[in-house]
């Protein structure tokens, strides 16, 4: 009986020594969560950023982000939860994301992760990415759009602005919504408000 005992309790030892084997071998090649973001080789960092800038033509910028890390050898300052307001004198742009990219000798934009572009004059467009072109006054993306407007809904994949020339262009496949307004039927050609 004592052989019997004896035999179990190897047994369970060695599948143990196996369980524990497997877990320590498995919790090597799983990555640990960092608890702390890793530190960057930045200059100097920056708290709550606000830059502006008025153009020819009445325009006018402001770049605001929650903190900045500047890198002056690339002359470039990366942004964190990043907002650039850009105000012409019939309307207001406002570009709001997660993180972003600042370049300093052409004053190149990169915004990136949640983007959201919301206009004064009715348009929403959504895309993980947007950046703008200084000298050429292009803003474009590579990624996916969706874009509303007024009862319209366009998705494509990219898009890019020529604000200069006020010409925009969704790219790739695209597809349309359109929606009527719930306060009624669209009126007949030749009547008023849908009467007959």
């Amino acid at each position: 009986m004592q052989k019997l005992s004896l035999a179990i309790l190897a047994g369970v030892g060695v599948f143990v020594l196996i369980v524990a084997g497997i877990l320590v071998s498995r919790g090597r090649n799983v990555p640990g969560e960092a608890a702390d973001p890793p530190l960057t080789r930045a200059d100097f960092r920056i708290k709550e950023v606000h830059l502006q800038e008025e153009t020819s033509g009445n325009v006018r910028w402001r770049l605001d982000a929650d903190e900045a890390e500047v890198f002056e050898r690339d002359g470039r300052t990366r942004l964190r939860r990043v907002t650039v307001t850009i105000e012409e004198p019939d309307r207001t742009w406002n570009v709001t994301g997660e993180e972003g990219d600042l370049h300093e000798t052409t004053k190149d934009v990169v915004i990136r992760k949640n983007v959201v572009l919301v206009s004064t004059d009715g348009i929403r467009l959504e895309t993980d990415t947007l950046r703008w072109q200084a000298k050429e006054k292009r803003v474009w993306t590579d990624s996916p759009v969706v874009l509303y407007r007024k009862g319209v809904i366009v998705r494509g994949q990219g898009l890019e602005s020529r604000v200069a020339e006020e010409r925009t262009a969704v790219k790739g496949r695209v597809s349309a919504t359109f929606t009527r307004a719930r306060s009624g039927p669209l009126p007949l050609p030749g009547t008023k408000g849908g009467e007959s």
